[in-house]
């Protein structure tokens, strides 16, 4: 009988781990044993960290799309129809559009989104660039900012750990090259005891903000923006005024996610090593969908890709599961228009942030392009 792996979720994850499964499994496929089929909410695949780079004219906005259709393998059954309620004790997932798809093994790729209106103020006084829309008026913003007061507040959980960081060194230099730097001053926000979550990023960056005159204040946790007072405020009782607001909204799962009970804020209970729903042997959880306390970014989701595309051929084929996530991470991170470093790390090794440099800007700026043959499964 032919068996399922139906993937919810057209995102970096789900696309990696569709070709990879289509690329390993193409005599399974053509005897119609196996079958992939993906659910997806758009006909247009984003490269969603390429955002970064638009609210300082430092990417077209055409190089971030691809048509979903073209970046996945021709095998796979892909369906522009959501997820509207998935069923795990019945093997079988209900979508918007009405249709039922039974699965054998189900990958849950399901994402994250920004939700500054959980933040009262936050939506009418802010700028972000997780959205293309939101990014683009960030640019406006920026290209108006004549001088003033800006506060990079940051919020947790959220994607690209590392992009508040990047964001700050990039103002740093757009308004250094603007001439208008002696005007502007520059306040960084975290909500906890220090500048990132991860220890020995912290201890980099610290010294780094203060070399270029950033400041800071840490455990900073937001309860309220004020649009007209132009003040944003936590819960330790600090104000702090603002010209322009640029914040890393907090974000939740998929809205199906909590709405199936699989959890709550849209995390998924995960097993830090198989990646398989806690409680379930045939579901499994990849990219920022898992609760899984590492960076959601877009190598983790490579990474945890590739571990169950082995898995998911070796239980089809062998009927056993071939490797375990060992919680792998590699970000780049610019330090400026020019300049970046990279942190790599795992379960067991913690990162070791090294000197900036020209040349790990430009590998950046290289992944940019060699993104799609990564979606592809392909790099």
């Amino acid at each position: 009988m032919s068996k399922t792996v139906l993937i919810v979720g057209g995102g970096l994850a789900g696309t990696i781990i569709a070709n990879g499964l289509c690329r390993q499994l193409g005599d399974e496929m053509r005897r119609g044993e196996v079958g992939i089929t993906m659910l997806g909410t758009s006909e247009t695949h984003m490269y969603q960290p390429g955002l970064l780079y638009v609210p300082f004219g430092r990417i077209r906005e055409a190089e971030l799309f691809r048509d979903q259709r073209k970046v996945l393998d021709r095998r796979v059954n892909f369906f522009v129809d959501p997820a509207k309620h998935i069923d795990v004790e019945h093997n079988q997932v209900t979508t918007e559009q009405g249709r039922t798809v039974k699965y054998d093994y189900l990958v849950l790729a399901t994402g994250a989104r920004p939700m500054p209106q959980n933040i009262p103020g936050m939506r009418e006084a802010g700028h972000w660039f997780y959205e293309l829309d939101a990014a683009r008026k960030l640019r406006d913003a920026l290209n108006g900012f004549t001088g003033g007061k800006i506060v990079v507040n940051v919020n947790a959980p959220h994607k690209c750990p590392v992009a508040p960081l990047e964001v700050v060194f990039m103002l740093y230099e757009h308004f250094k090259a603007k001439g208008i730097l002696d005007k502007t001053e520059i306040t960084y926000t975290y909500p906890i005891g220090r500048l990132h979550a991860l220890e020995p990023v912290a201890h980099w960056a610290k010294p780094e903000f203060d070399r270029i005159g950033i400041k800071y204040e840490t455990f900073f946790n937001t309860e309220t923006v004020d649009p007209e007072k132009k003040t944003i405020s936590s819960m330790e009782g600090v104000s702090l005024p603002f010209d322009l607001l640029i914040t890393i909204p907090p974000h939740a799962g998929a809205q199906v996610i909590e709405d199936s009970g699989l959890g709550k804020g849209g995390w998924v209970p995960t097993n830090t090593k198989t990646l398989s729903r806690e409680g379930s042997t045939n579901v499994f959880v990849c990219g920022d969908t898992t609760n899984i306390p590492i960076s959601k970014a877009g190598s983790t989701a490579h990474f945890e890709a590739d571990v169950l595309i082995d898995n998911l051929v070796s239980l089809l084929q062998e009927g056993r599961m071939a490797r375990d996530y060992d919680g792998k991470v590699f970000c780049f991170v610019e330090t400026g228009m020019n300049s970046g470093t990279y942190v790599w790390f795992n379960y067991t090794t913690p990162p070791n942030p090294g000197p900036p440099s020209q040349m790990i800007h430009w590998f950046k700026l290289a992944y940019n392009r060699l993104y799609w043959l990564s979606a592809r499964g392909l790099l």
